[in-house]
This record gives structure tokens, sequence and C-alpha cells, in this order.
């Protein structure tokens, strides 16, 4: 870590550092927060013009956690106006970002979308699964910030349903994800081996981490099937995330993670690690009035957890 931060010559010296782990440091400053927000769902109107009136934060950093929008435009829009105000971006990509829309072109499905993506993302410096993980040294640090990319693969359904048979029985209820006709996996056989491939990825890279310090850890799928209170479409569960991850909090020294796609903004407690749903949502799902900046969520610095370390949920409307 001395010699990483020794290195360092300016405030984005970092980005080409190279590290001896899978990470890299950020240059010393103890006044930047870290912040957080997803599903801003830049096809709307509303959203677009509500994100435009974000006032800068030029010393903080901002976790945007996948649904910024549906096309690599939506994206490029994001980055161009935020990263005006704030000092580094990083990205995870949600569920609607990696939808094949007609104006991509044949080529661009699945992980084909996901890659173009990523090149957006370097091209306006954000930080995204694909790169070493930053070490934060601000307000609540330090710590390892782990952008991740890790899907779903309906396991969060109930024992006596067969993988095979999860989506009918969502469909039961007449519940059918748009991910089914607009999200390909190519060139993965399925969600399935998509989420499978990924999670094992991410894990050898999380143990490879060489770091005393607590991860954050970053998806826009949550972690947990708990978390998941969809009262009105329970069974949407299936499209939210997978087994795979519920004890990751634990198996990693974990401080923070953070989530989106559900549209019910909450902060949680397990284990004493903060869990923090952080999407905006549709119009509907948010109030104007308070604009995009009443949604943003402080991750670090944070509050210390609770007795017992379980909690929640505490709703952010």
């Amino acid at each position: 870590m001395q010699r990483l931060n020794a290195a360092l010559r300016s405030p984005l010296a970092w980005l080409s550092v190279a590290a001896s782990s899978s990470y890299v440091a950020h240059h010393e400053k103890t006044t930047m927060k870290l912040y957080a927000i997803s599903d801003i769902h830049l096809g709307y109107k509303i959203n677009r013009e509500a994100l435009e009136d974000i006032p800068a934060h030029p010393e903080d950093w901002l976790i945007l956690g996948g649904d910024v929008g549906e096309t690599a435009e939506h994206l490029a829009f994001a980055f161009r106006l935020l990263a005006l105000r704030f000092r580094q971006l990083l990205w995870v990509p949600g569920n609607h970002e990696l939808w094949t829309m007609s104006s991509d072109g044949p080529a661009l499905r699945g992980e084909a979308k996901y890659q173009h993506l990523v090149s957006v993302c370097r091209a306006h410096n954000v930080l995204t699964p694909e790169d070493p993980y930053p070490v934060w040294t601000g307000e609540g640090g330090p710590c390892v910030l782990a952008p991740l990319f890790l899907l779903y693969d309906y396991s969060f359904r109930p024992a006596d349903v067969p993988v095979e048979q999860a989506v009918a029985w969502a469909m039961e209820s007449d519940i059918l994800c748009a991910d089914e006709k607009m999200l390909s996996a190519a060139p993965y056989p399925s969600y399935d081996a998509w989420c499978q491939a990924r999670c094992a990825l991410t894990e050898a890279r999380l143990v490879a981490v060489n770091s005393d310090c607590p991860f954050v850890l970053i998806n826009h799928f949550p972690f947990r099937q708990d978390l998941i209170r969809l009262s009105k479409i329970p069974r949407f569960s299936i499209w939210c995330g997978t087994q795979r991850t519920e004890d990751w909090h634990r198996r990693f020294p974990t401080k923070v993670v953070v989530s989106g796609h559900l549209h019910m903004r909450a902060t949680d407690w397990r284990d004493g690690v903060r869990f923090e749903e952080v999407s905006l949502g549709y119009p509907r799902h948010w109030k104007q009035e308070k604009g995009i900046e009443g949604y943003l969520r402080q991750i670090l610095p944070g509050p210390p957890a609770p007795p017992g370390g379980q909690g929640g949920p505490e709703w952010h409307r």
C-alpha cells in the first residue's frame, strides 16, 4: 500500500499504477464521501431532466449501480454529465443496459453488449467490474471498492420448483420479466451459465485481493433472497439474483453491500454488515420535488451496526 501511494502524483494517477495484487490505491484524502444511486432509467424524460440538476460534489465519488438506461447513449449521457460533478464514477451493469435494442445492431448481444458498455465507461474514465479494484481512502475508509457483475440464475425460487420450470411458475401469477425477450446470454447457453461464469470469475478475484481493508461489494442485483420484499409481485424474485452470493458478506470481509434493481430503497443489516438498496426507479417510484440529489445514498462514511448486527428494513421514501 505504501509503495503504491508513494507512486501517485496526481488525483487520477492511480488509474495507471500497476498494482501487485488485484486492486490499486487512490491518493490519501480524508474529506471525500462515497455516494451511490442505481436505476435512474434515463429513457424517461423526467429522470434525464432531474439528473441535470444534481449539484457538484467535486471531492466525492459516485457509484452508478446499473440500469442507467437501455442504450449506450444513455450511459454516455450520464457519464458526460456526472463526470463533471464527481471526482470519480464507478459503474456496474443492470439488466436494462444489457438488453439488445434495435439500434444496437445484430452483434451487440449478451457478452458483446456488456463489453461494448465497458468500452464506453473506459472512454469516460469510469471504473467497471473489469478494472482493478480501487482502495477507498476517503471518509469511512480504507475499503476496497469492488464493482461486480453477477447476473441471476432463477435460484431465488421455492425449493420445490425445478429451475427449468421457474419461468412458468412466475407466469402462473402473470409475471414475466422483459429480460426473457430483451436480454441475450450469448455466447452462453443460458442466464444460469452466464451467471455461474461471472460468479466463478468474481470469487477468484475477491479471494486474490491482498489487503487488510474490508470490501464494499457493489452489484446491480441483490445478494440475498431475504432482502427481496416484493409483496405485489413476489414471483419476480427469480430475476433478482443468485443464491451463490447469499453468504458473500461473511465469506469476504465486508463493510457494506450496495445493490439496486428492486426500486424499493432500504437499509438493512445482516451479521454486522450494512446492505443498501439504492435505486431511484421509474418516475412513479420517486418524488420529483426531492430531485435526484435527495436520493443519493451516502455509503461511506456510514452508521455503526445496530446491537446484535441485525436490523432493517429502514425504508428510504
